[in-house]
C-alpha cells in the first residue's frame, strides 16, 4: 500500500489519539492544574510509542520536576544514521475559557479544523510522529530515539538541563524538533532561525502610599504615569523597537511574509497599521521586538481618585540571530533606568533569558527533508524564521555540534497557538506524517 493511502486510512485513529491527548489538562503549573495530569500525558506517550516499536521507554524526572519520556527503536539498517524525534506534551493554560468557542480540553471539529488546547502546540506533533511510524510499520531503516518533554511551555529548563547531564543518551545525527510549522496550510517549510528572548519585570515607586489626586495631584509624582513614560521610550512612532545599543535595521533574506497574509493571520482591524520601517519578515524574524506583557495597576472598575505610589510591568524582548541576549538584556535594563522621570525609583528584575538560534542547512538531513516535503506537498519546501524562542535548540547545537537540527511541525498561523481557540488542520498532520515517513526512508549520511 502507498504511504499516502495508508496515512489517509490512519487519520481517524490520528483524530482519536489527539482527542485523548487534548482531554488531558497537561499544564505544567501546579498552581493551575494538578501535576497528575502531566503524568497522565507522559504515560499516554509511553503506551502509544511502545505500540510502534520503541523500547526502553520510561519517565525521566528533570531538574524542574517535570517528566521527560525517552525511548529507542533500532533501525533495520545497523549502519544507518540516528534520528532523534522531539515534541512536548505540556500545553499552555487555556486563558479565558469564555473566549473559547469550543471546550478547550475537548477536541471539536469546526469547519474542517480540529479545535482544542494543544491540538497544534504540541500534541498535534506527537500524533504526527505516531501516524508516520504507524504508516511505516516495521520498515524504518534509520535508528530512532524519542524525547517528549513536559515543561516546554513553562520555560523552566528541565529538558535543557537533562540534555547537558545525559549527552550520550540523546546523541543523534539529525534532530527533528517538531514544535514549529508551515508558512500556511499546504505551504511546507522548515524553520531555520529563532529569536531569543529576554523577560524582565520593571517596578517604579514614587511615594510611600496612595495620595488624594485632588489634594496632591500636579506636584506629587505618579508612579503609573512615570512607568508609561518609561515604556514609551521602547518604541518610536512608527513602532520600531528603540533600545539604545540594540541594532534595529536588520533585514530578512529568506522567503517573505506577504503583508496581506500577515494582516489576515494576525487579525488586524482595518484601521490598524503594520509596525516598523521594515518588511513584515524583517520585523518579526530579523529585528528586536519589545512587548508589554502585563501591567500591575488599579483596574478601571473600582479605581479611586488617588495618585499611584507603585506600578509594575512585565516586558518581553525578542532578540534576533546575531544579537547576544545578555547584551540585549543589559541594554534594556539600562534604558529602563535612564528613561525614569521625576527621580522615581526604578528596579528591574530579570526573569528569563534565551539566546537566538540559527540552524545549519545544506546537509544530508535537510536535503532528505526537502525531497520528502516536495513529494508530500507537491511543491518546494521554503525556509522561515520564527519570532518565538526554543532555548532547547541552542542546547542541542552546543551539545551535538555535528548534528543537523531541523525545526518543523503542524503549526501555522491559523492555529492560534497560545491563544484561545487553538486548532490544527488535519491535512497538516497527514501531509507532515507523510513527509516524516519519507524522510525516515530517504535520510542517509
Amino acid at each position: 500500500m502507498e504511504l499516502r493511502e495508508h496515512i489517509d486510512e490512519l487519520m481517524p485513529r490520528a483524530r482519536a489519539d489527539l482527542a485523548d491527548l487534548v482531554a488531558i489538562r497537561s499544564v505544567a503549573d501546579p498552581r493551575q492544574f494538578p501535576p497528575a495530569e502531566c503524568e497522565r500525558a507522559a504515560n499516554w506517550v509511553v503506551d502509544n510509542f511502545a505500540q510502534v516499536g520503541f523500547t526502553g521507554l520510561g519517565l525521566h524526572e528533570t531538574s524542574d520536576g517535570s517528566k521527560a519520556v525517552f525511548g529507542v527503536r533500532p533501525g533495520t539498517d545497523p549502519s544507518a544514521p540516528t534520528v532523534l524525534l522531539y515534541a512536548h506534551y505540556d500545553v499552555q493554560p487555556p486563558l479565558d475559557e469564555k473566549a473559547w468557542r469550543t471546550p478547550p480540553f475537548e477536541l471539536t471539529t469546526v469547519n474542517g479544523r480540529w479545535y482544542g488546547r494543544g491540538a497544534a502546540d504540541c500534541k498535534g506533533n506527537i500524533v504526527m510522529h505516531l501516524t508516520a511510524l504507524r504508516a511505516l510499520g516495521p520498515d524504518v531503516p534509520v535508528n530512532l530515539k524519542l524525547i517528549v518533554e513536559g515543561s516546554e511551555e513553562q520555560g523552566t529548563g528541565g529538558l535543557e538541563d537533562f540534555v547537558t547531564r545525559n549527552p550520550d543518551l540523546l546523541r543523534a545525527d539529525a534532530i527533528l524538533v517538531c514544535d514549529t510549522g508551515n508558512a500556511a496550510v499546504g505551504l511546507p517549510a522548515a524553520t531555520v532561525t529563532l529569536r531569543g528572548l529576554v523577560n524582565v519585570v520593571v517596578e517604579v515607586q514614587s511615594l510611600g502610599g496612595e495620595l488624594h489626586s485632588g489634594m496632591f495631584g500636579g506636584a506629587a509624582p505618579d508612579a503609573l504615569a512615570a512607568l508609561i513614560q518609561i515604556l514609551s521610550t521602547l518604541r518610536d512612532r512608527a513602532g520600531n523597537t528603540t533600545i539604545a545599543g540594540l541594532e534595529n535595521e536588520q533585514t530578512w533574506l529568506g522567503a517573505p511574509y506577504p503583508p496581506i497574509q500577515f494582516r489576515a493571520d494576525a487579525g488586524l482591524i482595518d484601521e490598524a497599521r503594520l509596525l516598523g520601517d521594515g518588511t513584515v519578515s524583517d520585523m518579526i524574524w530579523a529585528r528586536p521586538a519589545v512587548t508589554v506583557l502585563g501591567i500591575d495597576c488599579p483596574p478601571v472598575v473600582g479605581s479611586a481618585a488617588a495618585i499611584q505610589p507603585l506600578a509594575r510591568a512585565r516586558l518581553n524582548l525578542r532578540v534576533p540571530p546575531g544579537t547576544d541576549a545578555v547584551k540585549a538584556q543589559d541594554a534594556l535594563i539600562a534604558q529602563l533606568h535612564a528613561a525614569a522621570p521625576w527621580g522615581v525609583r526604578v528596579s528591574v528584575t530579570p526573569e528569563a533569558l534565551g539566546q537566538p538560534f540559527e540552524a545549519r542547512t545544506g546537509g544530508p538531513a535537510y536535503e532528505a527533508l526537502a525531497s520528502a516535503m516536495r513529494t508530500a506537498y507537491g511543491r518546494e519546501m521554503t525556509t522561515l524564521g520564527q519570532g518565538g524562542s526554543i532555548p532547547l535548540c541552542n542546547v542541542f547545537a552546543d551539545t551535538y555540534p555535528d548534528a543537523e537540527i531541523v525545526l518543523m511541525g503542524v503549526e501555522e498561523p491559523q492555529a492560534l497557538i497560545h491563544a484561545p481557540n487553538e486548532s490544527v488542520a488535519p491535512s497538516e498532520i497527514a501531509d507532515l506524517a507523510l513527509a516524516e515517513a519519507l524522510f525516515l526512508q530517504r535520510y542517509r549520511r
